[in-house]
């Protein structure tokens, strides 16, 4: 039916005469209500309206978001349409395969196959892909493509066909840099003009830092990758609408202090806070001091403080940003008009109309101090001046996110060893990687040239880093190289051995590659604790590199600094950070430059042109990009030899007709966890262990163990990534009784096995699987195969404490039935052990289950609980009916054309 709405369509006229097109005009509703509304609520309020059929968005919808104060602390479900689809390769291929599957689903049913496309844009960047094998060489970026060009040929192949055989998709080819990164500086519309329509950006994204972009002013955040193809098919989210904490920024930050400093005070205060599930909307007279990258540092680092966003409304900072990124002049005005005649625009010479926040809070930016977080956490802040007193209580301290339980007399323990000829030392805490890299800082110059800074003061001293220690930049777009250059300071860089390795996410993913033979030696034979320092955004245990097993974030310039003093336990006021060329002490203070000296150089080297020309070579591809040859049509010809690419049973036996909810019938426990399993210890992420059941699939199909490659590049093949599910080294398993490792106990024999193993045993003799939980299960990011994973590995429930927002979407998306435990009670305070058998009783029809209802588990050892049933929309009840969110969209898409 008609746009209820389509009276307050309005002509948007141009200063200068004719007109930009029609807009929805948010004041034209005359409801004093939408003055107070946060900004990005505003966004909310736009999409509802201008999709508003009366079918997937109504009109109650519409007043939801416009009594947003009212009804936000209800948990009221909305629908949301966002502009667009951000994804990257990692989780760009298993999408690309999903749709290219439900093509086959769709025509074996007798459907129109090419319904299946792409509704909304789709900006597909190829940026995982790239390993730091080679380091510390001049030739390191050229090496290091041509390894990534072998290694995912086939998979780079695939994405080239998608993005011939769907309409609407644009696929960026790997070399270009970090997706977040291009999407700021490139890709983001901040407002769109689709036939005339105008409209504010949304984006949904396959990764979780896709909340960067909401320091453009352009609300966006990560979504599993089914959520993302059902957005991709014209599906609207359903989402709760959320709470908006207000977060005042006052003042300026001090001389010396880094965006990246801000962020993880930023990152602290806001978990303390606790705002999983939240908007976070950014405000005050501090905002005038925040450079529009620095805005984008702390919106990147959203799941790291645990918010759904970290918003920053649109200013004249983001013009400006605009601009200096080569947006041309038309489209800037046509953004800035749009904004202001719907107050969407923030403009700090006029008086502020004082919004409405769920809850608020307040930082002075001067009270901000150099910090580093770690080191197994991004929300663990350790002040500079406090460090070494933090590490050396990790030291002592039992293991945990800070501790490491050694022994008093081996904490000052010496390892010796040959590093190609040269007699080498290692001792806890020195620093093997040091990695510039992720794009939380890659997209922000003055923290890049400021790291640039440090190592040209630290050269002209005579400071040198330790041969042994794998340096590397990853910058995330080709402008960085650009303004390096220009500054002159590259030169810097590479002789402390930070040569540019690669364009896309390196160190900061696990794509940090070996580390020498004599060091991983040295770690391994020595129970050494080594760190790993990187400008990332992650630093979860066995995320970095399995010998790593402290790691801390940190600013680019302090990267730079701890790869000059060599270990992180050291107090940079006190203590040298090494010795000159003229046997001189040389001190953090000496190698630090001050924030003017970085804005200088920011001002005189980081130009328009750079970014205009880094970027109309970005659609011209590069020669191996181009040479790649891919096959015509619209459906795909699998290759059953193929290791990389390969159709998953998600549709096998489908039928028309929803098969209905599903309960659980004496399932087995697969798992049973404690507090804060990330999706690094569930999906499939890092290298491929030699010893794993992923390994032992690719050696029976012909693959070398060189050739293995990483499980991101293989994310194509359900089969590789059912076996790498919860192959994470550092998996603490309570059924294990204390043992670490990708391993679980089989019930009914107990025999200890792979969890792969255990689960196809459970698979085969026709038994269901539970998984037992604490709290936080399923934060951090690698997402929809931490829901696919568990799904085809037989497992039926998880039974947590708490869930994070977009796992428990997604483990419904594919399926699995999430339950909480009542408030108080987890398995432990329940006495479960995990060696039960569990029922879980769920009406057959599903009109008789609501969302957020209380079920009944029942146990063989006579013990019964109550838990809370996780659907919390009707349209997850309505994905869990059909079996999945894709089953759901294809019986849609032919029902709609009968």
């Amino acid at each position: 039916m008609a746009n209820p709405f389509n009276s307050i369509l309005k002509t948007l006229e141009k200063p200068q005469g004719g007109e930009f097109g029609k807009y929805y005009s948010l004041p034209a509703l005359n409801d004093p209500r939408i003055d107070k509304l946060p900004y990005s609520i505003k966004i909310l309020l736009e999409s509802a309206i201008r999709n508003c059929d009366e079918f997937q968005v109504k009109s109650e919808d519409v007043e939801k978001i416009i009594d947003w104060e009212n009804t936000s602390p209800k948990q009221v479900e909305i629908p949301f349409k966002p502009g667009r689809v951000l994804l990257q390769d990692f989780t760009g291929v298993p999408a690309v395969v999903d749709l290219a599957c439900m093509r086959d689903a769709m025509n074996k049913l007798g459907g129109d196959s090419n319904k299946i496309n792409p509704l909304v844009p789709v900006d597909l960047v190829i940026d995982h892909s790239v390993q730091v094998d080679v380091a510390r060489s001049e030739n390191a970026v050229q090496a290091n493509m041509e390894l990534e060009f072998q290694r995912n040929k086939e998979r780079f192949a695939f994405l080239k066909w998608g993005s011939n055989a769907f309409d609407n998709m644009l696929v960026v080819p790997p070399g270009s840099g970090i997706v977040h990164q291009v999407n700021l500086e490139y890709l983001g519309r901040v407002v769109f003009n689709t036939n005339g329509v105008l409209y504010p950006d949304s984006v949904v994204g396959t990764d979780s830092h896709t909340t960067m972009i909401d320091g453009l002013g352009v609300a966006g955040w990560g979504v599993g990758g089914i959520e993302a193809e059902a957005a991709m098919l014209g599906q609207p989210m359903s989402m709760v609408l959320p709470g908006v904490v207000g977060f005042k920024l006052l003042g300026k930050l001090r001389d010396g202090v880094t965006a990246t400093d801000l962020v993880l005070t930023v990152t602290q205060m806001l978990r303390k806070h606790g705002v999983v599930g939240k908007f976070i909307e950014f405000y005050g007279e501090g905002m005038s001091e925040l450079s529009l990258a620095d805005r984008a540092t702390i919106a990147n680092m959203s799941p790291e403080y645990g918010a759904t966003m970290g918003f920053f409304p649109v200013d004249h900072v983001t013009l400006q940003y605009l601009q200096l990124t080569g947006r041309s002049d038309e489209t800037i005005a046509m953004i800035e008009s749009y904004l202001r005649a719907n107050n969407m625009f923030v403009d700090y010479n006029e008086p502020q109309i004082e919004k409405v926040y769920s809850s608020y809070l307040q930082l002075k930016l001067e009270e901000v101090e150099p910090c580093i977080s770690g080191p197994k956490r991004p929300h663990d802040r350790v002040p500079l001046k406090e460090m070494k007193a933090d590490w050396h209580a990790c030291l002592d301290n039992r293991v945990g996110f800070k501790g490491f339980a050694i022994p008093k007399e081996s904490q000052d323990k010496v390892a010796k060893f040959s590093f190609h000829g040269t007699p080498a030392e290692l001792r806890h805490g020195d620093v093997v990687i040091a990695a510039i890299t992720s794009c939380t800082n890659t997209s922000n110059p003055s923290v890049m040239l400021g790291a640039a800074l440090v190592a040209k003061k630290a050269c002209e001293l005579g400071l040198e880093v330790k041969p042994w220690i794998k340096t590397s930049l990853a910058p995330g777009s080709g402008v960085v190289t650009k303004y390096l250059q220009k500054s002159g300071l590259q030169r810097y860089l590479n002789q402390l051995g930070f040569h540019i390795v690669g364009y896309g996410c390196t160190t900061c993913i696990g794509n940090s590659g070996d580390i020498d033979e004599s060091v991983a030696s040295a770690i391994s034979e020595n129970d050494m604790v080594a760190a790993a320092v990187l400008s990332g955004n992650r630093n979860f245990e066995g995320r970095v590199h399995p010998l790593t097993r402290a790691n801390y974030l940190a600013s680019p310039p302090l990267v730079v600094a701890y790869a000059l003093a060599g270990t992180v336990d050291i107090d940079f006021e006190a203590a040298p950070i090494g010795t000159g060329k003229d046997g001189k002490k040389i001190f953090f203070r000496d190698i630090w430059p001050s924030s003017e000296e970085v804005a200088n150089v920011v001002q005189s080297s980081v130009l328009p042109d750079m970014f205009k020309a880094t970027y109309e070579a970005i659609t011209k591809g590069n020669p191996m990009w181009n040479q790649l040859s891919v096959p015509s049509g619209s459906l795909y010809a699998w290759s059953p030899t193929s290791t990389y690419i390969h159709e998953p049973p998600y549709f096998k036996d489908m039928t028309m007709s929803p098969p209905g909810p599903h309960g659980v019938k004496d399932a087995y426990c697969l798992l049973n966890f404690g507090d804060s399993i990330t999706t690094d210890h569930i999906s499939p992420a890092g290298s491929i262990h030699k010893d794993s059941p992923a390994a032992k699939f690719l050696l029976e199909h012909g693959v070398d163990r060189r050739d293995f490659n990483s499980y991101g590049s293989r994310r194509g093949n359900d089969e590789i990534m059912a076996r790498g599910t919860f192959a994470n080294i550092r998996l603490v398993n309570k059924l294990l009784k204390g043992e670490v490792g990708p391993k679980t106990i089989h019930i009914p024999t107990g025999e200890k096995l792979s969890v792969y193993d255990a689960a196809m045993r459970y698979k085969t003799a026709g038994q269901d699987t539970i998984i037992l939980a604490g709290a936080e299960y399923g934060s951090g990011s690698s997402r929809d195969w931490a829901a696919k994973g568990p799904m085809l590995l037989g497992v039926k429930a998880v039974i947590a404490k708490s869930f994070e927002r977009i796992h428990r979407s997604n483990l419904v998306g594919m399926g699995i039935i999430p339950l909480c435990f009542k408030s108080g009670e987890d398995a432990d305070t329940l006495g479960l052990t995990g060696h039960e058998r569990y029922t879980i009783d769920l009406p057959s029809c599903v009109s008789e289950i609501r969302p957020g209802q209380d079920v009944t588990v029942a146990t063989d050892s006579g013990r019964s609980f109550t838990c809370t049933v996780r659907f919390d929309t009707e349209v997850e009840l309505a994905y869990f009916n059909h079996g999945g969110i894709l089953q759901y969209v294809i019986r849609n898409l032919i029902g709609s054309k009968q």
